[in-house]
């Protein structure tokens, strides 16, 4: 890795790196928060179960697991910039696939436009996340990710909002109840119409992300020093596996991005379950949620609360929400007319309501974690950020056993997944992520 610094990029300030960063993260989260709107979506175009649709998330981040290796070799041997660059073109790529996708109307065509997104993204997060931690103080690097996940989450507010105008402004009254009632031929018309929707604005924001690589590959972004390994007690290099507060931080991030996907893309299949109108703008009440949450991360760590406890709240506040979205009633509306109902925005069932507010509680587990899994790792960092990248396996796997549960249990109970996964961040806040080899 290029790991050469000058004098004149060690004198610069953190804020411009910052701000470039801001940028790369404002767009992979409204890639990323897509999927809220455009599951829903292809489980309509493409006559899909809840489990089939759920394969949308999966084979997004599935590519995280994959990838996730081949990418830290990426990194290492182009450099923290280049990398970034790198991830771009790819995301470019995989967008500029939903084009035969909709052409074709085949599911599989969508599912590898979907992988190959999911690996520029990966390629993006390795590189990027580190950069964050790396480029300030430790103790504020949780504060740093905050105000990233504000920029990445507000625009996942504005993705399903965006592509249900592009995509849906004059289709929005075929819905799966319509389209029942026409013949064959005119069901596949409609589905034909629906699917060309998807041509233009995915066209535009291929060019739009390839044109950003390339400013980002002639930017003054500056690389990062290399750093020494930890060593162990006998004064050797240490393995990234004896790295106990990582490995369990990669346990923690599985189970953490299990419950961020599971909140933000299947809050659009509870609302079409439960005859909610505008399903697909549902996701956006969740990315909603995670900006408050990001914005509190910024203003109370770490002055008032450390990382750990900002965790350790996060996980409470979580394990509380799952509880009451399994004992929630559908037919109620409190929730919803109590939040923001005074403000004229229209009501909700309680159990959407609820999911939406684990947005709340999912916001500084990411920012959290990260710091605290990196911590003292050195020249390991590249190859243990690689590792937390694996974990984001859990928005693939986890999802999927939602729409199984929730197929034979109901869309409700499906949300019981939620609570081992919120224990397990509660146990790394107050034990896990204390530095200490593995025996």
């Amino acid at each position: 890795m290029n790991t050469t610094v000058t004098e004149a990029t060690k004198g610069q300030s953190s804020l411009q790196p910052i701000i470039i960063i801001g940028v790369l993260f404002f767009m992979f989260g409204f890639i990323t928060w897509l999927n809220g709107a455009l599951i829903p979506f292809l489980q309509l175009v493409c006559q899909l179960g809840e489990f089939q649709a759920l394969l949308i998330a999966f084979s997004f981040y599935i590519a995280y697991v994959v990838m996730a290796l081949p990418m830290a070799r990426v990194l290492a041997w182009s450099g923290y910039k280049n990398a970034m660059s790198i991830g771009l073109g790819l995301i470019a790529l995989g967008c500029a696939l939903f084009i035969p996708a909709a052409y074709s109307q085949q599911f599989m065509v969508f599912l590898l436009a979907q992988f190959v997104v999911g690996s520029g993204l990966t390629l993006l997060q390795t590189a990027s996340n580190p950069y964050l931690v790396r480029v300030g103080p430790e103790h504020s690097a949780a504060a740093r990710i905050s105000f990233m996940g504000i920029l990445n989450k507000s625009a996942g507010v504005l993705a399903p909002l965006v592509f249900t105008w592009l995509v849906l402004q004059d289709l929005g009254h075929i819905t799966a109840d319509s389209l029942a009632l026409l013949s064959e031929t005119e069901r596949q018309q409609q589905l034909t119409l629906l699917a060309s929707q998807l041509m233009a604005p995915y066209a535009g924001i291929a060019v739009a992300i390839l044109l950003l690589a390339v400013g980002l590959r002639f930017s003054a972004l500056p690389d990062l020093p290399s750093e020494e390994a930890p060593v162990s007690s006998d004064g050797s290099e240490s393995s990234i596996w004896q790295q106990r507060h990582l490995v369990l931080g990669v346990i923690t991030l599985f189970c953490y991005v299990g419950v961020e996907v599971i909140a933000g893309d299947t809050i659009g299949l509870l609302g079409s379950a439960l005859n909610v109108q505008g399903a697909t703008t549902l996701a956006s009440y969740t990315m909603a949620f995670m900006v408050l949450g990001y914005s509190l991360g910024l203003l109370l760590v770490p002055k008032v609360l450390s990382q750990r406890q900002a965790l350790a709240i996060s996980a409470g506040l979580g394990l509380v929400l799952s509880v009451s979205i399994l004992v929630s009633d559908p037919s109620s509306t409190g929730i919803s007319a109590l939040l923001w109902g005074w403000a004229g925005i229209p009501l909700l069932p309680d159990p959407i309501s609820l999911v939406a507010l684990l947005g709340l509680a999912n916001a500084l587990v990411w920012p959290a974690v990260w710091p605290l899994a990196l911590a003292g790792l050195g020249s390991l960092t590249p190859k243990a950020s690689a590792l937390l990248i694996m974990g984001i396996a859990g928005g693939a796997l986890l999802p999927l056993l939602y729409g199984a549960l929730s197929q034979h249990f109901g869309a409700i109970a499906g949300y019981m997944v939620l609570l081992p996964c919120y224990a397990m961040i509660l146990y790394y806040a107050l034990w896990g992520c204390q530095v200490k080899s593995a025996r």
